[in-house]
């Protein structure tokens, strides 16, 4: 089953790598999606895929890479859009 969620994740997440290692966990997973460093210093991403695999690509964020520290991870369900690929910006 498709799913869609978006992801904001506050604390130290910019500069250490985050969107990198989501692109490459979603990417190996088939996961649809991107992801971007917001203004305020969060990163915000859009997984949509099989549920499992987005739901793994939330606990990562949970986590984040190496030098994360997330503090709070903000989670929202949408509607699939038929994404292809995984994109940074």
């Amino acid at each position: 089953m498709r799913t869609r969620k978006r992801v904001r994740a506050h604390g130290r997440v910019q500069g250490v790598f985050f969107r990198d290692t989501v692109r490459r966990a979603a990417t190996q997973r088939g996961v649809a999606g991107w992801a971007a460093n917001r203004p305020d210093g969060t990163v915000e991403a859009v997984f949509e895929g099989d549920a499992e695999a987005v739901e793994r690509l939330v606990e990562l964020c949970c986590a984040g890479p190496g030098h994360a520290r997330v503090e709070r991870l903000d989670v929202s369900e949408e509607e699939p859009e038929g994404l292809e690929g995984f994109t940074v910006d």
